[in-house]
């Protein structure tokens, strides 16, 4: 046997080893535990065969604790480059049945490579996470990992979309990586993020909880928005990755993909000249007037399970993605509150910042009054939302359905946050206020003066009446050119995807500066 030939089984057998990440046992107590293991994850991932590993044999660094005598190569991560739909996208997956997929100096370092050959080449990253945390035996280096790691989530935010799925734990300052990223997907009962986990919530607070409860997929897809995706396994989990990857331009340099269409961009929807109610505060369903537009009726949501009161989501017209923010008169009567403002106006930026065509969908009567809102903040995160719409130079295209009321009106992209196309639907209203509250403003002192109740009843009627008759109809703005055109219901996907192709050679640039101060 020639010494090449041995050279090259000793490389085999180390391929082989490296790709047992912690051995048998635990890759079967993984499986156990309804997950898959890393490079499995990758797998699915990634189209077949398209996967290149970088760092197969890299091994962790120190030698206390008796880590000398355990080093194992990927040192608890797998890194590299593949394909998805033939684009290039890079990836890290934890492996937690190396050390519990504990970050070390080396772990770190493997990541924050591909995070560097990512920006250059101008391709998305998407990280598989699955770690018990900093390795405490490395110290202050495992810390020391995580800030290197932070530091280049940071520069690559807005430069190339950066994914993150959770498919177990992430606890303590493992979570800030993926805060950073642009879309954060969890897997039920399999997956957890928090800060500090339930022995020392319970030694510092006394309050008593458990893993699910504090930090669980579920809390964070309905309670704090952290999560924007969930999955009840991770094979679905890792399909819709695929999925949303199909949305999204590899950096902030080329336009999103646009794919064949062969749905006719003048498919006329009958059931959306009905589709308003005749009462004012009837609700209906605004994912309705969606999958009635856009093509194929094909809508990926965002955040489905929080802030329900306002949609956000990717589709396509004609073939060509956008991101789509709508009112929800379903859920609150679709005010804008504290967490809707906050949700709306980070997808805004997400899609300004990928060259991502924006289509808003308003019927919002105004802003959820009350002191929690008030003492919340509402001013703050309501300037978020107009913030993100004021500062947009992609393509935005809005469609008024029914109400726009007061400061939401002008929140909503309205025509002077340099909304490009402002259509609205005959049954739209746009006014300051609605008609019952106008009335009061506007003739309480008058209406005081009546003392019989039916008199006084019947002026109220009549005031709102000629309120009503003024306002509630889109032809005053129509008319000071607020609204460009006044559209049948019906007509609303083929007058959005003449608006997007007519906006698709768009040129605007803000102001320079360093950075912006967006209200935070």
């Amino acid at each position: 046997m020639s010494i090449n030939t041995e050279k090259i089984r000793e490389l085999v057998k180390k391929r082989d080893e490296a790709r047992l990440g912690g051995g048998v046992k635990r890759i079967d107590a993984q499986h156990e535990k309804g997950k898959l293991t890393a490079r499995e994850r990758i797998n699915l991932l990634l189209d077949e065969g398209s996967f290149e590993e970088y760092d197969m044999f890299v091994t962790h660094r120190t030698f206390s604790f008796g880590l000398d005598k355990q080093r194992i190569f990927s040192d608890g991560v797998v890194t590299g480059r593949g394909t998805i739909d033939g684009r290039i996208i890079y990836v890290f997956a934890q492996d937690f049945t190396v050390f519990g997929g504990s970050l070390s100096e080396t772990f770190a370092l493997k990541i924050c490579k591909i995070l560097d050959q990512a920006m250059k080449v101008g391709a998305p990253v998407i990280g598989l996470n699955d770690s018990g945390g900093a390795r405490i035996q490395e110290g202050v280096r495992s810390l020391a990992g995580y800030a290197e790691i932070f530091q280049r989530n940071i520069l690559a935010s807005g430069v190339i979309p950066q994914i993150s799925a959770i498919f177990g734990p992430c606890a303590g300052g493992a979570v800030y990586s993926p805060a950073l990223t642009d879309f954060i997907l969890m897997t039920e009962n399999t997956s957890y993020m928090f800060v500090t986990g339930p022995k020392v919530v319970q030694t510092v607070t006394g309050e008593v909880i458990s893993t699910e409860d504090l930090g669980g997929a579920h809390v964070h897809a309905t309670k704090s928005g952290v999560s924007h995706f969930l999955t009840e396994t991770e094979e679905e989990g890792i399909m819709l990755l695929r999925k949303l990857m199909s949305y999204l331009p590899s950096n902030n340099l080329e336009d999103p993909p646009v794919i064949d269409n062969n749905d006719p961009i003048d498919r006329l929807e009958d059931t959306l000249n009905e589709i308003i109610p005749d009462r004012p505060n009837k609700p209906y369903d605004v994912k309705d007037v969606i999958s009635a537009t856009v093509d194929h009726g094909e809508f990926l949501e965002l955040q489905r399970n929080y802030a329900k009161n306002i949609v956000i989501g990717f589709a396509r017209y004609n073939g060509r993605p956008v991101g789509i923010v709508a009112n929800q008169p379903n859920f609150l009567a679709g005010v804008l509150d504290i967490d809707a403002s906050r949700k709306a106006a980070r997808f805004v930026r997400f899609c300004d910042a990928f060259n991502i065509p924006i289509v808003t969908l308003v019927d919002v009567p105004g802003f959820l009054p009350g002191s929690g809102q008030e003492y919340g903040g509402i001013i703050i995160h309501g300037a978020k939302l107009l913030f993100a719409y004021g500062e947009a130079t992609v393509p935005k295209v809005t469609i008024t359905l029914r109400k726009s009321y007061g400061g939401a009106h002008d929140v909503m992209s309205c025509k002077q946050l340099r909304g490009d196309v402002n259509y609205a639907w005959p049954t739209a209203e746009i006014a300051v206020m609605g008609a019952k509250g106008a009335i009061e403003v506007l003739e309480g002192r008058n209406i005081a003066k009546i003392e019989d109740e039916q008199e006084k009843q019947k002026f109220i009627q009549e005031k709102e009446e000629e309120y009503i008759e003024k306002f509630a109809n889109p032809y005053q703005a129509a008319k000071y050119g607020f609204i460009d055109d006044i559209i049948e219901p019906r007509n609303t996907r083929f007058r959005v995807i003449r608006a997007l192709e007519a906006l698709s050679t768009k040129k605007e640039m803000n102001p320079p500066r360093k950075h912006n101060n967006i209200p935070l």
